[in-house]
């Protein structure tokens, strides 16, 4: 027999209603403007932890050309800031390859915001307020990666070898699945916080962690006149989950498409994701100029489990992959 009804209740799908509401009113206050970018576009992300899905296109008789689905609106939305946007908001579906579970689906409805003139900490802020309006939260707890690290588990992660990682992992007592002599430092980090500092966080407040390593900047300024220099990026978690990833955001075009280049060649190294294009129209636009701004990516889905306290991510949407 098939089962044709939806995974979630009418009134979590109402609720749920009600959270994007709320938060449209909350942008429309602060005069923000929404906007809407394609969903399908002829690049996709280099992240080599973030794999894009593809569709085919073809046009009447011409060749089959490979387009993406977009893993976020980031790219899209930073074209508008260029071209004179202002400050903008959007809510849209996102789709990422492999990521199905309990909190996760390959499609996810997905929160983006760029502010001008921000910083990463003025956005800390405004995210800060955002959640006490939809969730009824404490402020946030503020703290630096680096802190953490050496809170949880007595290492820098600035300056820590791998070898001194991989001895932190077997202290307690984590299985390294990957070839330990190429690990890289940053796949070992991950390991150490979703085993060791994930679950022992962010239970009363959400939590900002920000001022991540360099090598984990992604789209984010690098703060090189500190010492060690960090990424001014934050990231939000809150009851187990993380909600948010947010930058200040890179303007340099030329650093960015090394950026771009060096994670084709992790991937290719590791042998693990076939090389996708480069996003030229996003590369010309920051070359055009992008303006000083923050900006932020939000799970809307994990905001509504928390909002219900519900355990699977496919209580809060009408059909899950399974069922789509």
């Amino acid at each position: 027999m098939i089962n044709w009804q939806p995974t979630a209740t009418f009134s979590a799908l109402k609720k749920r209603a009600e959270i994007i509401q709320q938060i449209r009113v909350f942008f429309r206050d602060r005069n923000i403007l929404e906007v809407d970018t394609p969903l399908l576009s002829h690049a996709t992300v280099t992240d080599p932890h973030v794999v894009g899905i593809p569709a085919i296109f073809k046009k009447n008789n011409a060749p089959e050309q490979t387009v993406y689905l977009q893993t976020s609106p980031e790219y899209a939305m930073k074209r508008l800031l260029a071209f004179g946007s202002g400050s903008i908001f959007q809510i849209c579906k996102a789709f990422r390859q492999g990521d199905l579970g309990r909190i996760h689906n390959p499609e996810f409805t997905m929160l983006e915001w760029y502010r001008i003139g921000f910083d990463h900490h003025d956005l800390m802020n405004e995210m800060d307020e955002l959640l006490q309006t939809i969730l009824k939260t404490f402020p946030a707890e503020r703290v630096t990666y680096a802190k953490l690290f050496e809170k949880f588990l007595g290492v820098d992660p600035h300056t820590a070898s791998r070898q001194e990682l991989i001895q932190c992992a077997a202290d307690h007592h984590i299985q390294i699945a990957f070839k330990q002599e190429t690990a890289e430092c940053d796949m070992l980090l991950a390991l150490l916080f979703t085993h060791c500092i994930e679950p022992k966080i962010a239970e009363e407040r959400p939590l900002f962690l920000y001022d991540f390593p360099i090598s984990q900047a992604a789209l984010a300024k690098i703060r090189y006149e500190e010492i060690p220099p960090v990424a001014s990026r934050f990231e939000v978690y809150f009851k187990g989950h993380e909600l948010a990833n947010g930058f200040h955001e890179l303007q340099n075009s030329t650093e960015q498409r090394k950026r771009f280049e060096n994670d084709l060649l992790v991937r290719k190294k590791n042998n693990i994701l076939d090389d996708v294009p480069l996003d030229e129209n996003f590369l010309a636009a920051l070359d055009a100029g992008l303006p000083e701004c923050a900006g932020v990516a939000l799970g809307i889905d994990r905001l509504v489990m928390i909002a219900l306290n519900a355990n699977c991510i496919n209580e809060v949407m009408s059909f899950d992959f399974d069922n789509a």
